[in-house]
């Protein structure tokens, strides 16, 4: 029981050292030359504006939601690819069996050699695997498409959307005005 305690306690030391050294080092050896600019309070590209007890904009956690997702999504590729890999080097036919029993056991999580070359995954039925892994793959990647382009459809994308519905209405108001300038040449030249 001590010597558990004692390593606890050896590891929390070791821990408040290697915290508080960098930043004693760095008190020790940074320059200290402070300007207003550098004492300017500064958040994500964001100009401040009042009290810092404002709410921030929603679109930091939107933005910060949607990477989560899309993150997320995209890491579920990676069980995927290593099963279809598995999968897609048992359909080759030229495999030896041995290889095959090998390729069975790391795919199925047995233990080394219990696979034998009749309880082996056929080429066949691995094909069969590999097509339908293929499959289901496109399905939950068009399901991600179909997200992502309704996100991005939306706007949620559009990081000042301000000034993306400024310059859309600016686009409108220019042809409108060509539109009428148009209109009125046609006029006078009759």
């Amino acid at each position: 029981m001590t010597d558990i305690l004692v390593h606890f306690i050896l590891f929390i030391i070791a821990g408040a050292v290697l915290v508080a050294a960098p930043m004693l080092i760095g008190r020790l050896v940074r320059p200290s030359l402070p300007t207003p600019e550098k004492d300017a309070v500064y958040e994500c590209g964001e100009p401040t504006i009042g009290s810092s007890y404002v709410q921030f904009d929603i679109r930091f956690y939107v933005v910060a939601l949607l990477f989560i997702i899309f993150d997320v999504e995209v890491v579920f590729f990676f069980p995927w690819a290593t099963v279809f890999g598995g999968v897609t080097q048992l359909a080759d036919t030229r495999l030896t069996e041995a290889a095959r029993t090998n390729l069975t056991d790391k795919l199925l999580n047995l233990e080394p050699g219990t696979a034998t070359a009749e309880t082996a995954i056929a080429a066949s039925d691995a094909l069969r695997i590999a097509w339908t892994g293929f499959a289901d793959i496109l399905v939950f990647f068009g399901v991600l498409l179909v997200g992502f382009a309704y996100v991005w459809r939306r706007g949620d994308l559009d990081w000042v959307r301000a000034m993306v519905n400024q310059a859309k209405i600016a686009r409108a108001q220019g042809r409108k005005n060509s539109q009428n300038e148009a209109r009125v040449d046609s006029q006078l030249v009759s």
